[in-house]
């Protein structure tokens, strides 16, 4: 595992949150989840049968290390010049994969999927001299993601993480403790341990990692019960989600919950058991709010389950008469603060207006004539630093607050957002959300919901990220505190979510055949156990600067640019940002060809790896976070804004440039045959009108909605089969949804694309526009 920056002065992992260095003593082995309480047995010689390959030695790393220079075929393809002023088709038949680092089997087999960690280059250049170019270095990381198979070991003894260096580069005498092979149950084998042979392992930690015994799940839902929440309905389908979800709820038998609801003063819910129904207690006094009662407001789940229950029933008939219109939403999470700080936990918060009455009030900041000019985003940033500081107060107590914004109107979700952003929360929005006129918005409120309920989750966590010496990290994007240099305070982490850090080359590398990059998160499970999660990501280095070219990863790049793009919106203006993606484009045309190519060829060429990239600038230049010339929402490009500093880095891209397919035309050729079924495989097509017809169905993945475009002319045979719906005419004009379709659309593209587990984990949901 990697080293930190400075080895010697660093002080050990975690010591600023409390919790000591580690040192290993095994009892346990692998498990196929987080939540799973590994066996005693599980670290039989069978299963690691997979692992009989020696570890390299260091002449074998040397000989294997050289980058693409070694290998002329990757680097021809990879760095063909491209000129774009004439070739047409430049998207691959299937979606991009990120490059592969060139490194020995052995290595590559235990370095992160780019699904887990994903690079902006597989390749880094070892002495300084050639960083003439601004070389872009970053990690996207989503270190809660769902994995499928996930080696859980018992932490007895503490240990310094970066002792898996010492392995890689066999020049540090390793501890004696390390020696012992829990595999063979010998010892001298230190390189078939589970953590050298497995980019990501999970560490079940002792008492000594806890400043507190671990915290039970607690939830607190902060519900909008004004008037026009009632108008836009969404009460009635978030208490009928909730209970049917409530099973489902992350948790053991500790699971605590409470409701809060307000308009213009404050609701707090009796759930204690042996109470015949819930007692509501009103508190009027906003401006100096207070708990009513400390011990029967956030209850045990299994104990109080039916007064929930009861609850969850009658909520929408309590305020369906209201004509209440104010909002006091800052009083009400300052009341959701003073009831979660003795635990910590998760605060989910509904609102569907702009907050009118107390703490924290907003006033309307936008010009709707305004919105299509520079001028209409000026107000990108938050109004007030109210929900900033209680936003820092809340992660100092390990509580998380994640909003859901369902409003018609302009509710200032710039200064809003900033309650999610410090406390390490998620933000939903659904503009002009009603649950009549806008179908579309409440199936997607309806499936989000459900996910967002029974996804796993983390708390109390904090995130440490280490590289090689040589490299120092100075930039980090997301949702999170940054406690220090290095270390991001999250208080609660969920596998939805993912943080992008920014790396710059500080010395030379001359000394290193590998840089090597390592993300340790420490969090409670729900469970109720102290857990680290360990990813480690290893890069050759190279002397070349056109193996960097070559090993560039072009989607990281763009989604790098845009989470610097918005900073530089926020900082100094939209236009500012928007010249700096057109500025990046032509920089790097012309030090590719003034440093790596050789040919003096007219026109606007780049290397094979990059030919997208100008491509993509321009369709990020259309996306909503930064587009000019169009009529849009200050709140709607607030929104943008924040899924590109959370969201994975495949998301993303499909966010930027959505995949195209044809449906009614495919064929056997190129099919994957999996279990003796033929799966289709349609090509990607370019997202220009050229490429539609009126005879074809076309589908569109744009990653949070597909968009599915059935010419007049298309065959009532596909029609049918395919929609259920004899022919064209019949299509109704608000389907939303269609259960063929998405069954044909898990079978067809779940394998290349890796949506079978979004799909049925509900990351993925369904939500097609006609």
């Amino acid at each position: 595992m990697p080293p930190s920056n400075d080895m010697s002065n660093q002080a050990p992992p975690y010591s600023s949150y409390g919790y000591p260095s580690m040192q290993p003593a095994y009892r346990q082995g692998p498990a196929s989840h987080t939540d799973s309480s590994p066996s005693q047995d599980l670290y039989s010689q069978s299963n690691y049968q997979q692992y009989s390959q020696p570890f390299p030695n260091l002449s074998q790393l040397s000989a294997a290390l050289g980058g693409l220079s070694g290998v002329p075929e990757l680097e021809v393809e990879s760095l063909r010049p491209v000129n774009l002023l004439q070739e047409r088709t430049l998207l691959p038949p299937r979606p991009l994969e990120a490059p592969e680092p060139n490194l020995t089997p052995d290595l590559k087999k235990v370095n992160c999927s780019p699904h887990v960690t994903s690079v902006t280059g597989s390749m880094m250049v070892r002495a300084q001299s050639l960083t003439t170019v601004d070389l872009l270095i970053s990690l996207f990381n989503t270190a809660f993601c769902s994995l499928s198979v996930l080696f859980i070991l018992t932490v007895s003894i503490a240990f310094r993480l970066q002792i898996i260096t010492t392995l890689l580069f066999l020049s540090y005498l390793v501890p004696d403790e390390f020696m012992y092979n829990p595999v063979s149950r010998s010892y001298g084998e230190p390189h078939r341990r589970p953590e050298v042979q497995n980019s990501t392992v999970e560490f079940i930690a002792s008492s000594d990692y806890m400043l507190r015994p671990p915290q039970p799940a607690a939830y607190l839902f902060v519900l909008d019960v004004s008037h026009n929440a009632v108008e836009a309905g969404y009460l009635k389908y978030f208490c009928e989600s909730l209970l049917e979800n409530l099973d489902r709820l992350p948790g053991d038998t500790r699971t605590r919950v409470g409701f809060l609801t307000f308009d213009s003063t404050i609701h707090f819910y009796n759930l204690q058991e042996g109470l015949s129904q819930p007692q509501m207690l009103v508190v009027s006094d906003i401006d100096d709010v207070f708990i009513p009662s400390h011990d029967s407001l956030m209850v045990n789940l299994k104990e109080s389950k039916e007064l929930v229950q009861d609850l969850l029933n009658s909520l929408p008939a309590m305020f369906s008469q209201t004509r209440e219109t104010h909002s006091a939403l800052g009083p009400a999470l300052q009341a959701a603060f003073k009831l979660m700080s003795p635990t910590g936990g998760r605060v989910t918060v509904f609102q569907t207006q702009l907050p009118t009455l107390g703490a924290g009030l907003l006033q309307s900041r936008e010009d709707p004539n305004q919105r299509s000019s520079t001028k209409g985003v000026q107000h990108l940033g938050p109004a007030t630093d109210f929900y900033k500081k209680l936003a820092l107060d809340c992660s100092g107590q390990q509580i998380g607050v994640d909003l859901f914004l369902l409003s018609s109107q302009y509710a200032d979700l710039s200064s809003l957002a900033c309650i999610s952003k410090y406390s390490a929360g998620s933000i939903f929005y659904y503009p002009s959300f009603h649950y009549i006129h806008n179908p579309a918005q409440l199936e997607k409120f309806q499936k989000d919901l459900e996910r967002y309920l029974s996804r796993k989750i983390g708390f109390e966590a904090v995130m440490r990220i280490r590289c090689t010496k040589g490299l120092s990290i100075h930039t980090f994007h997301g949702n999170f505190f940054v406690r220090s240099t290095d270390l991001l305070s999250l208080a609660n982490v969920n596998p939805d979510s993912a943080f992008a850090v920014q790396m710059s080359i500080e010395d030379s590398l001359a000394d290193s055949s590998l840089a090597c990059f390592q993300a340790a998160l420490l969090y409670t499970s729900s469970k109720g156990k102290r857990r680290i999660r360990v990813h480690t990501l290893c890069l050759p280095v190279v002397n070349q600067l056109s193996d960097v070219y070559a090993g560039a990863d072009v989607q990281a790049i763009t989604c790098l640019l845009a989470n610097m793009a918005i900073d530089r919106s926020i900082s100094s203006s939209l236009s500012d940002a928007r010249d700096a993606l057109i500025n990046a484009v032509v920089d790097f045309v012309n030090s590719y060809k003034s440093n790596v190519s050789s040919l003096q060829q007219s026109g606007l060429v780049c290397p094979s790896a990059m030919r997208l990239f100008p491509l993509y600038i321009h369709a990020l230049l259309k996306q909503k976070a930064l587009r000019t010339g169009t009529s849009t929402r200050l709140d709607e490009r607030v929104f943008a804004m924040c899924e590109f500093k959370t969201q994975p880095l495949q998301q993303l891209m499909r966010m930027v440039h959505p995949d195209l397919y044809r449906l009614d035309n495919m064929s056997d050729q190129g099919a994957l045959h999996l279990n003796d079924t033929v799966v289709p495989q349609p090509h990607l097509l370019h997202l220009s009108a050229e490429r539609l017809s009126r005879d074809g169905a076309f589908l569109m993945d744009c990653g949070n909605v597909f968009y599915l475009w059935i010419g007049k002319c298309c065959s009532d045979m596909f029609i049918r089969d395919v929609l259920g719906i004899p022919n064209y005419a019949s299509i109704p004009p608000n389907m939303v949804s269609n259960t063929n379709l998405m069954q044909i659309y898990k079978e067809v593209f779940s394998t290349p694309n890796k949506l079978s587990e979004e799909i049925q984990s509900g990351k993925r949901n369904f939500c097609f526009s006609f």
